[in-house]
């Protein structure tokens, strides 16, 4: 059974697609969607156009105190929301609370409280006899248009959309087709929040409807999701000239020194691996641990997965959930079948679970895995564990800088000076010492991606920048006679420029004004 099945016949409207939604953990019916044509992403691009300038015109002040009030509104429904979110993805709740509901608080509490502070013009200041001053300042694009996935529906929905808002845009916001109620639940937060009208959109849809959107006129195009769409979003803006913005996906490592804290180490390979049933960018999808500690470090392991429970949500407290998507269940069996081909053994798992109907896939271990294998180098994006032994440190490194993927690397050792001697070695836009994630707030450390993990720079200042056009303005701090190098010039002006060159670059009064 597909998630996703089409409605024919007596399920069109006026023309209009429909798209049956199923819950992945349960396989029952979620509801339909009407898939938005390109003329019906039109006028949502129009309508936020229009809305747009008001909005900006608000100010700092009273875009934050919207802010907060749909963080209220959204803390206020917060039980139908899990259970839209539940039904749409198949994560147990708690997850969907610590994870999607109470990181969406943090964005919209993080950016409503910093955003006056980080994009307020700023006064350039350089040395005492330059002679102009510049401010620096930074306006909004326009309209954003936000394409967001599946894997965290409500949180990287809320994300690019409170930065864009924050910075005076306007959005229309296309969620997964997966899970397309958790986009249609958070519209209605922001309009019980009573944020003005054509200000924050959404429209339901396919692939159609997120190219369409690319191709509306936006300002902007802010795109989480695979690599493959990232490209043909890049490419797409790149021929209209418009900016965009990529959070693609990590194939991310956790490497293991031979000081490292292997009970801390290994709760966390776990729990890095299996949460929302490691499909997360950051998860950790293996695991290069130095030949010294790797058997009492993959013993624990072992024994900490076999106590998970999984199942649908609707049997009680669980660990681990579905999948999402059915096609994961195929990339999982691939990359399994691979590496048992060439030897690797799986400790745990490594099959589909029987017991449960929907899209579920055992929390799986593998060991005696090398770098031939597919589990090493693709992403699985899944519940699953390689564990591969290393010599040292030296060699995890070379194994991990021939990536495609450099999302985020997970460093663990009890060491700080050998922490930060190792990062420096590590070309990846994250590094972790002993956390799978970082503890900081996770709004206000930047996450980069590089190489194939996206163009981009977000959270943090870098994640409210992105949404912006900076102007420069130049204006004259003395009230000069002449003009400088201009028409017609002078005889003298050659020398002057030569003496000046001299005094600037090469005499100690150049040094002392900072040249």
């Amino acid at each position: 059974m597909a998630l996703l099945k089409p409605v024919d016949g007596p399920g069109e409207l006026h023309g209009r697609r429909k798209l049956e939604v199923f819950n992945p953990a349960t396989l029952e019916k979620n509801g339909e969607i009407v898939v938005a044509t390109a003329s019906g992403v039109q006028q949502a691009v129009t309508a936020a156009r229009a809305a747009q300038e008001s909005w900006a015109a608000l100010g700092f002040g009273e875009r934050s105190r919207l802010m907060l009030k749909v963080r209220d509104a959204l803390i206020g429904g917060v039980d139908s929301l899990i259970e839209v979110i539940c039904n749409d993805t198949g994560k147990p709740r708690i997850e969907v609370l610590a994870g999607e509901v109470s990181g969406s608080c943090e964005a919209l509490t993080f950016y409503a409280r910093h955003a006056r502070r980080l994009l307020g013009s700023r006064r350039e200041r350089r040395h005492p006899l330059e002679s102009v001053k510049l401010v620096r300042s930074y306006g909004p694009m326009g309209v954003v248009g936000a394409i967001t996935p599946w894997n965290f529906p409500l949180l990287l929905s809320v994300a690019p959309t409170v930065q864009a808002l924050m910075a005076g845009n306007a959005v229309v916001l296309k969620p997964s087709e997966v899970t397309p109620f958790v986009g249609l639940a958070l519209e209605e937060v922001f309009r019980a929040a009573e944020v003005p009208e054509g200000v924050f959109q959404v429209v339901s849809g396919d692939a159609s409807t997120g190219a369409a959107l690319v191709q509306s006129g936006c300002d902007m195009i802010s795109f989480a999701g695979s690599a493959r769409t990232g490209r043909a979003v890049a490419e797409a803006c790149a021929q209209r000239l418009i900016p965009y913005a990529l959070e693609l996906t990590g194939k991310n490592p956790m490497i293991l020194c031979e000081d490292a804290d292997l009970e801390r180490a290994s709760r966390y390979a776990v729990s890095g691996a299996f949460a929302n049933s490691g499909q997360i960018c950051t998860s950790i999808e293996r695991v290069y641990v130095v030949e010294k500690v790797a058997q009492p470090f993959v013993d624990r392991v072992v024994a900490l997965t076999r106590r998970l429970r999984q199942g649908p949500e609707t049997l009680g407290e669980i660990d681990v959930g579905s999948l999402t998507l059915p096609d994961q269940l195929d990339v999982l069996e691939r990359h399994v079948k691979d590496a048992i081909d060439k030897g690797a053994r799986a400790l745990t798992g490594g099959r589909r679970n029987p017991a449960y109907e929907g899209y579920f896939y055992e929390p799986t271990v593998l060991v005696d895995v090398d770098d031939s294998m597919q589990v090493m180098h693709e992403e699985t994006f899944g519940p699953m564990l390689p564990i591969q032994v290393v010599k040292d440190e030296d060699e995890a490194l070379q194994l991990v800088g021939g990536d495609s993927y450099a999302l985020q690397v997970s460093l663990w050792t009890r060491s700080g000076y050998r922490a930060r001697q190792l990062a420096d070695r590590v070309p990846v836009g994250r590094v972790t010492v002993n956390d799978v994630s970082s503890s900081h707030s996770m709004f206000a450390s930047p996450v980069v991606g590089i190489k194939q993990s996206g163009i981009d720079r977000g959270n943090a200042e870098s994640g409210l920048k992105r949404y912006t056009r900076v102007q420069s303005v130049l204006q004259p701090r003395f009230p000069f006679r002449g003009d400088g190098l201009s028409y017609p010039y002078g005889s003298g002006a050659l020398r002057a420029h030569e003496r000046m060159l001299r005094v600037f670059y090469r005499s100690p009064i150049g040094r002392l004004l900072g040249k």
